[in-house]
């Protein structure tokens, strides 16, 4: 089941959801939306390689907004840091950021139960679109889950998506054996 509003504000309460900053008019019938960050990055080479590390180059986006291109895959950062406890985020695009064109993820739309930390978007293009820091981008939707957790993400030994961070975070493939 999806959480309502009113569960979501319960959860927050609770302790079990955590948004900072949280602004209530971003609170929608069953979803929070969330916004993009300052700092994007890009991979310094064209041709990525799944067994090595890619790194990325931060910049931020100027105040008066900065051109995405097709062709170009920019990791991007969600304004707000979310702590979720005992439910399963799902970052979703807003039906605004779509009709002009942007995807925000490639396919890593679902969070972990116990995943604490900004979210790094895979945003991508279909044409020319100049975006602002601090524009809603996304909204995050909390699913129930069923059965007890035995190892919360924020706890794995091998999480490779928790150091906290404002900036986006590159592919760590890499650290997986393959």
């Amino acid at each position: 089941m999806i959480l309502s509003d009113k569960r979501i504000l319960e959860e927050i309460e609770k302790g079990t959801i955590i948004i900072e900053p949280f602004q209530r008019d971003c609170l929608g019938t069953n979803s929070y939306d969330v916004h993009l960050g300052k700092y994007l990055a890009t991979y310094k080479s064209r041709v990525l390689d799944a067994k090595q590390h890619n790194e990325i180059e931060h910049f931020e986006i100027p105040k008066d907004g900065f051109v995405l291109h097709p062709g170009t895959l920019y990791l991007g950062v969600t304004l707000e840091y979310t702590e979720t406890h005992a439910h399963v985020p799902f970052l979703e695009g807003k039906s605004s950021t779509g009709r002009l064109g942007i995807d925000i993820h490639a396919t890593a739309g679902k969070g972990d139960v116990g995943f604490c930390n900004t979210w790094t978007l895979e945003i991508s293009v279909a044409q020319p679109v100049k975006i602002y820091a601090g524009m809603p981008i996304g909204q995050l939707i909390y699913f129930a889950v069923e059965g007890d957790i035995e190892t919360m993400y924020n706890s794995k030994g091998n999480a490779k998506y928790s150091n906290k961070t404002t900036k986006p975070v590159e592919s760590m493939m890499w650290k997986n054996r393959f």
